[in-house]
C-alpha cells in the first residue's frame, strides 16, 4: 500500500506528485489494469504466449 504524509508547508500539489511517483514505482497501474476484467483460462494462455513469443523475438537481435 502506497502512503504519503503531508509536510508542515507542503502543498498538495506536491504531495500528489510524490505520490503518482512512489505509484509508479511500486507497479500498481499495469497490476491494476491486468485486473480490470475478468479474463477466461484461453484468453490468459493466448496473452502469455503472445508475450513469449515477443520475448523471443527480441532475444535474437
Amino acid at each position: 500500500m502506497t502512503q504519503v504524509i503531508l509536510g508542515e508547508n507542503e502543498g498538495i500539489e506536491s504531495a500528489l506528485r510524490r505520490f503518482k511517483r512512489q505509484v509508479s514505482k511500486a507497479g500498481i497501474f499495469p497490476d491494476m489494469k491486468k485486473h480490470r476484467h475478468f479474463e477466461t483460462p484461453i484468453e490468459k494462455r493466448k496473452r502469455k504466449a503472445l508475450a513469449k513469443r515477443k520475448q523471443r523475438r527480441s532475444n535474437y537481435r
